[in-house]
């Protein structure tokens, strides 16, 4: 049976090797969503590119103003599709991140937990007598630690929920907009 202060120091090993562990994983995670969005934004500069070149090319050959409104109005609709799929794109790397990040935190808080728990337990069964009360103290302590982690927890993943659907609403009404701006335009 080992000694409290070598069960203390194995469990603060642990506890440090788990925390590297988590800050490991966010910033690999950080990372690759800035990877993601470097990738996203550069394909949307080389696109905007291309268009622009190709739209410039057919605006340059209008032969009336009628023909230059018309070809303008007609980039209009492909724009803005492409300004949406650019901003789902951009929200889909940010909700990916925010359920890679929660999940790695809640593995990581678990362990931290079972890491605890095993302590508490093991330091209770080799308590002195009287201490029972210190140590069931400490248990509830742990347990409300652990709730208050959790409501924290279920906050944050009600929070995110509520910014995706904001973002996708966002989305779909400039989809909206920019439908009526096409149709507009087109009269």
């Amino acid at each position: 049976m080992p000694a409290f202060p070598e069960q203390f120091s194995e469990v603060a090993r642990a506890n440090l090797q788990a925390q590297t562990n988590m800050l490991t994983a966010f910033f690999s995670q950080v990372l690759e969503n800035a990877e993601q969005v470097a990738e996203l934004n550069l394909n949307a500069a080389k696109t905007s590119l291309e268009d622009t070149t190709i739209t410039l090319k057919q605006l340059l050959s209008a032969r009336d103003p009628q023909e230059f409104f018309s070809l303008t109005a007609a980039q209009a609709q492909p724009a803005a599709a492409k300004a949406i799929a650019y901003g789902r794109g951009l929200a889909g790397i940010a909700s990916n991140a925010q359920a890679e990040m929660t999940r790695t935190a809640e593995e990581q808080f678990a362990q931290a937990g079972r890491l605890v728990s095993e302590l508490v337990d093991d330091v209770s069964r080799n308590a002195p007598a009287g201490t029972e009360n210190v140590v069931a103290l400490f248990k509830t302590a742990i347990g409300n630690a652990s709730a208050g982690y959790e409501q924290f927890n279920k906050n944050s993943r009600q929070a995110a929920e509520v910014v995706e659907a904001n973002i996708n609403s966002a989305v779909g009404q400039f989809a909206q907009a920019a439908e009526k701006t096409v149709k507009t335009a087109r009269k």
